[in-house]
């Protein structure tokens, strides 16, 4: 069995209002704020992190934000940085999200400079990488893993590497209730852990976390938890209520 601590990370994009947020995290500290056997993370939106950040207290939730700019401060109107969000006790950012390179435009230069910045600022990036049905229909699926990762860890040392997370997303996967089969997902995942190794070495390799972010709910989660490179979900629509996301939190307990 691995060593890696499995992870499951709620990414619950642009839903619930301050309240909502602080009444979700309560029903899911209550359930799992206790046990220490998988990180959880969850991400809400911006105007929730500090409600969210004072429920979480005393629990061991840790608090995540979906995206950041990647300079420290400065005129860069409706952006958020990575030492506010420190000074919120974040301890997490997902980046390169496929809506945010669909919608907003991010490049994976774009998306590079926010990796180093996070890492710079003590926050573990959860780095997204995933095709499109058309790159996957063309047999693209590995080629366009393999550039977005490679664009968006340059620069990465060896002793920041195992602090990234990676998240493989499959983009026709995300909230359209399709899943990659496992044999996909974990093709997939296998893939990206071999290119890591020749990044940074094995043992490294062997330390940071792939997460499937596609569609992952509790009736698939056991079977995809189970494989070999695929250590935690990054989950979107099943986070936005209590009771799937701890049920989800139970499948990672249990393929632990």
């Amino acid at each position: 069995m691995t060593s890696r601590k499995k992870l499951i990370a709620g990414n619950w994009k642009m839903n619930k209002t301050s309240a909502d947020a602080s009444a979700l995290v309560a029903g899911i500290v209550e359930a799992v704020g206790r046990q220490t056997d998988v990180d959880v993370v969850v991400c809400p939106p911006f105007t929730s992190l500090e409600s969210v950040a004072k429920a979480l207290e005393g629990s061991t939730v840790k608090l995540g934000a979906q995206n950041m700019h990647h300079e420290a401060g400065g005129a860069f109107t409706g952006e958020i940085s990575a030492p506010m969000l420190r000074g919120l006790f974040a301890t997490h950012v997902i980046l390169g999200h496929s809506e945010r390179r669909a919608y907003f435009g991010e490049t994976d230069a774009a998306i590079n400079q926010k990796v180093l910045a996070a890492l710079k600022n003590q926050l573990r990036p959860i780095f997204c990488v995933g095709e499109t049905l058309a790159e996957r229909e063309a047999g693209a699926t590995l080629k366009v893993v393999q550039t977005q990762l490679e664009a968006g860890l340059q620069g990465v040392n060896q002793d920041q590497a195992s602090s990234v997370v990676i998240a493989y997303e499959p983009v026709w996967a995300i909230g359209t209730g399709k899943v990659a089969t496992t044999e996909q997902a974990q093709e997939v995942h296998a893939f990206i852990r071999g290119l890591l190794t020749k990044l940074f070495a094995a043992p490294i390799a062997g330390k940071v976390r792939i997460l499937y972010g596609g569609s992952m709910k509790p009736s698939n989660a056991p079977e995809l938890l189970a494989q070999k490179d695929i250590d935690g979900g990054l989950i979107g629509g099943a986070s936005l209520e209590a009771r799937s996301f701890v049920e989800l939190v139970n499948a990672a307990i249990a393929a632990k």
